[in-house]
């Protein structure tokens, strides 16, 4: 499995795409393949199109890129979205959990969002994340962060918590519109004064 990642390496931007479907993977792999066909065009096919000189450069150029793109990924090769942390992302993941059941919610979105620096696909990490702030009362960020989780890969193994995240975001939020709702409902025998101030309020 180990060297079927490696094969990706055969063209540029694809170890990028294939394991972690970046955007930027797709832009370079194709960029790369609009090269490849111009030197099969101007070589084989539309011989009179260009020099040889010229399309000598062609080839040579693309050979750069090849070159520079395979020895980059190399470089910095992706973690695919489906292996495990590395020690760094581990160590920060049970600091973040230990803050978050100590209750300490700032410790723990720190080092929960230094993890997702370094591990930006970590689905575990996201969804404490989504946890904690729907915790703090912070909804609307919840919300959208479980949503994001959910429409990504990373999200697959942690579908039914994240349904349950959602459904406890929902009633939340209800929670929330019917305290305001009462907060602004006269009680029986308050003067319109009174009840003017709690709409003002």
């Amino acid at each position: 499995m180990v060297a079927a990642r490696y094969l990706t390496l055969v063209w540029p931007g694809l170890p990028w795409l294939w394991l972690r479907g970046s955007l930027l993977g797709l832009v370079l792999a194709l960029a790369f393949a609009v090269a490849v066909d111009v030197c099969v065009l101007t070589t084989w096919i539309w011989t009179g199109l260009v020099d040889p000189p010229l399309a000598i450069a062609i080839w040579a150029g693309t050979a750069a890129i090849w070159v520079l793109a395979t020895v980059s990924a190399l470089g910095n090769f992706p973690v695919s979205l489906g292996s495990g942390r590395e020690a760094e992302a581990d160590a920060l993941f049970v600091r973040g959990r230990d803050a978050y059941l100590a209750r300490d919610w700032t410790a723990a979105e720190a080092a929960l969002h230094e993890l997702l620096a370094i591990a930006p696909t970590d689905g575990e990490a996201q969804l404490l994340l989504a946890t904690l702030l729907r915790r703090v009362g912070r909804l609307a960020e919840a919300r959208s962060a479980l949503k994001k989780l959910s429409a990504s890969d990373s999200g697959r193994p942690w579908g039914a918590a994240i349904t349950r995240e959602l459904a406890r975001v929902a009633e939340a939020d209800d929670a929330a519109a019917n305290a305001d709702a009462a907060a602004t409902l006269p009680l029986r025998g308050d003067p319109p004064a009174a009840v003017s101030e709690k709409k003002a309020a």
